[in-house]
């Protein structure tokens, strides 16, 4: 699933995002909107991963994405 589609569902893909990402917040989930930067930036603060970790989490995590 490419990320427009991600951001288009967000809301039905937050609970898969929350198990992919169990330390990050219901609250901050909301926050992120299926804004990708931020979801990155928030992977990054909470696991202390590097951008380019965060990112190729990211990338397998949408990838593995199905609606």
């Amino acid at each position: 699933m490419n990320w427009e589609q991600v951001k288009g569902n967000w809301k039905q893909l937050k609970g898969h995002a929350r198990k992919q990402w169990g330390e990050i917040t219901d609250d901050q989930l909301d926050q992120i909107d299926g804004n990708r930067e931020i979801l990155s930036g928030k992977i990054q603060e909470t696991y202390g991963k590097s951008k380019e970790e965060a990112e190729r989490e990211i990338d397998e995590w949408s990838r593995r994405q199905k609606i």
